[in-house]
């Protein structure tokens, strides 16, 4: 049997036409209606049909071509066995004008050859089944589109979570019911999701990884089945050799566009992009490195004001690489710096950064390149606030206050003698400031900088003591605040 040529419209299972109550269809012959599918509708008179089918069709008769001496010889089974042959997926069959009954001949013939013969009352026309499978189809249609989206949507958040590549391959796996792996250039399987298919089933798909691979001749994309797995590679389009293989029970139409935008994500997070910012990046880092002031460095960057984004992941450990530069893409900018626990980003000021899932942010104010190293502590400070107060992101609110009355350089003076005491202890200043902050919450405090409470207690207890004053009274705290805001 040929394979029908597929129209870009998801095929109507047999099942639902039958259920049509308006239709009144009945299956007469031929296997049950469960796995069939109907791409199409054609009606014809013709003896032969054979040269007018491409497969997949429902096709519709009355019986016209009938010969009145068709059922003592081989006519219906030469008719369906050609029906078959050229790929016909059901037979209707039309009770009246010219036929009371279906003729047993032709139920014999196809239940001989496995063709569904369906009997259509005089009550329904052609037309009308043409018409249902059309709205079948445009229903399946429309429910194909819908889950597309969502599946773009659901792969472009996951792209922006801190473990962007596990997050990709975990919606991936789930929006296909199946196994998604992304394959190094070694050929070994980086990161996988979803239910494993057994060995003969991960074997094959690593092997149909290698045909993906470079050099560049190589096709972009190869599928195949083994087992009863549908298989599927797509070569990520950086060139490293990065592979996204798919293993899924079952091929749906849209499930090729779902795996291509998870190909493209995954090659944004795979990729070594050198492009005309790349190389403006790099000379802004050599001038600095060559001793340029910030602002001369900054001109290559663009803009003139700048936010400092200070990001650090919900869960327990530190962010990859990956995952930073997928932070990055989020807020949108590639100026990322994966310090540790915390993920740094200069972001130019027109693009107000937004809470992201699964990542807590702190915000600096706007500022010129020369106030960078000021926004660094901004954006600190916000993020050890928003996480003590669980809130996903907090800016640095800049407003006048009576601060400013003061002479920047004698507030500078009166910070310095009053705060001696403890300033030659970092742990000690910043806890004091983070305490004062969070209006002396010990709890909040000890998540903010990731210690004990009662570390934080001992700390307070020590600054009391070395600046030999009354920590409860609101004054002194007033007064230490108005300090260690200047230093």
């Amino acid at each position: 049997m040929p394979d029908p040529a597929v129209p870009p419209t998801p095929p109507v299972p047999l099942s639902a036409l039958l259920a049509r109550e308006d239709l009144a269809l009945r299956r007469i012959a031929g296997p049950a209606a469960a796995d069939t599918v109907v791409h199409w509708v054609h009606t014809s008179e013709m003896a032969d049909p054979y040269p007018y089918l491409l497969g997949g069709e429902l096709l519709l008769t009355a019986g016209v071509h009938i010969p009145e001496a068709a059922g003592s010889g081989t006519y219906f089974d030469d008719y369906v066995s050609r029906i078959v042959a050229a790929g016909g997926a059901a037979l209707g069959f039309g009770v009246a004008p010219v036929h009371d009954t279906v003729p047993r001949a032709l139920v014999a013939a196809c239940d001989a050859h496995g063709l569904p013969l369906l009997e259509v009352p005089p009550q329904t026309t052609f037309s009308g089944v043409a018409r249902a499978v059309w709205q079948l189809m445009a229903r399946a249609r429309m429910a194909e589109l819908r889950r597309v989206t969502e599946a773009q949507q659901s792969l472009a958040a996951a792209a922006s979570r801190p473990d962007p590549v596990a997050s990709v391959l975990r919606q991936l796996a789930q929006r296909l019911g199946g196994r998604a792996v992304l394959y190094g250039p070694e050929g070994a399987e980086i990161a996988g999701a979803g239910r494993d298919p057994g060995g003969e089933v991960r074997e094959a798909l690593a092997r149909l990884a290698e045909v993906v691979q470079p050099p560049a001749s190589r096709p972009a994309s190869a599928t195949d089945s083994v087992a009863g797995a549908q298989l599927a590679v797509y070569a990520l389009g950086a060139g490293h050799g990065f592979v996204l293989g798919v293993a899924t029970p079952h091929r749906a139409p849209g499930d090729h566009t779902i795996a291509s935008v998870a190909a493209v994500l995954l090659s944004l997070l795979t990729g070594d992009q050198r492009s005309g910012t790349g190389a403006a990046r790099s000379a802004a880092l050599v001038r600095l490195l060559l001793g340029a002031p910030p602002e001369e460095a900054a001109s290559l960057l663009g803009g003139d004001r700048w936010l400092v984004v200070h990001a650090r992941p919900d869960g327990d450990g530190a962010p990859d690489p990956v995952a930073a530069s997928a932070l990055g893409a989020a807020l949108g900018s590639a100026l990322v710096d994966p310090a540790g626990d915390v993920v740094r980003v200069l972001v130019p000021a027109d693009r107000a950064p937004e809470p992201l899932p699964g990542w807590t942010l702190g915000v600096s104010a706007a500022v010129t390149p020369a106030e960078w190293p000021a926004a660094d502590t901004q954006a600190a400070r916000a993020l050890a606030r928003a996480r003590a107060t669980r809130a996903p992101l907090l800016r640095h609110g800049a407003r006048p206050a009576l601060a400013d009355l003061v002479p920047p350089g004698e507030a500078a003076d009166h910070a310095r003698a009053l705060l001696a005491p403890v300033t030659a202890h970092p742990a000690l200043t910043e806890t004091l400031r983070a305490w004062l902050s969070l209006h002396g919450s010990w709890d909040r405090t000890a998540v903010a900088l990731s210690v004990h409470r009662n570390t934080v207690r001992q700390r307070i207890a020590r600054c009391a003591a070395l600046l030999e004053t009354d920590l409860d009274d609101p004054d002194v705290r007033m007064e230490l605040w108005f300090a260690l805001r200047q230093v």
